[in-house]
């Protein structure tokens, strides 16, 4: 009965994730639209380099977005 239960609160858990997941990137896309449209002429050496450790930084979450989600199916099964 308990590990129904646990099974039951865990699935609850996963589908309420999967919502905000589902939510977050759908901001993130916008906000990524609007960026991209903007053009900054003349950037200086720390701007770019604070550029490179932001896209370092994404790179790494969605690797890490992937990977979860990855186990989340393989747990499903």
């Amino acid at each position: 009965m308990m590990d129904e239960e646990l099974l039951e609160t865990v699935k609850e858990c996963l589908d309420i994730l999967d919502e905000n997941i589902e939510i977050l990137a759908n901001l993130e896309f916008d906000l990524e639209s609007e960026n991209e449209d903007e053009l900054t002429p003349n950037m200086e050496l720390h701007q770019l380099y604070d550029m490179t450790e932001d896209v370092f930084e994404y790179t790494k979450l969605k690797r890490a977005e992937s990977n979860f989600l990855r186990r989340q199916a393989e747990y499903s099964l």
